[in-house]
């Protein structure tokens, strides 16, 4: 079971380069698939993992996160976005500090 995937996204400032969501997940999908390139073995957590980032960076739901997410930190609040790897369908919830 692939453990859930944590994307903390930011406005970029002077001393900060940030990121939105959509520029995180496909960071970590090419993380992901390196690592699997590089794999001598199967690993089906990593694989899980990849076919999770896949999904989610060709979900509707994508924009519509982006947009939530950036109001809230338009707002100056700390936003992150969990991707549940659990299932045929990965979930994905927006946490607000």
């Amino acid at each position: 079971m692939a453990d859930d995937i944590e994307l903390e996204p930011r406005y970029s400032t002077r001393e900060i380069d940030g990121r939105c969501i959509k520029c995180l997940a496909e960071q970590e999908y090419g993380r992901c698939l390196r690592e699997l390139l590089r794999e001598e073995r199967n690993s089906k957590e990593l694989e899980e993992t990849y076919e999770g980032l896949v999904s989610f960076l060709q979900s509707t739901d994508l924009q519509k996160l982006r947009d939530e997410s950036e109001k809230y930190l338009s707002e100056g609040k700390k936003v992150r976005v969990m991707l549940h790897m659990e299932g045929e369908e990965p979930g994905y919830e927006i946490r607000v500090d």
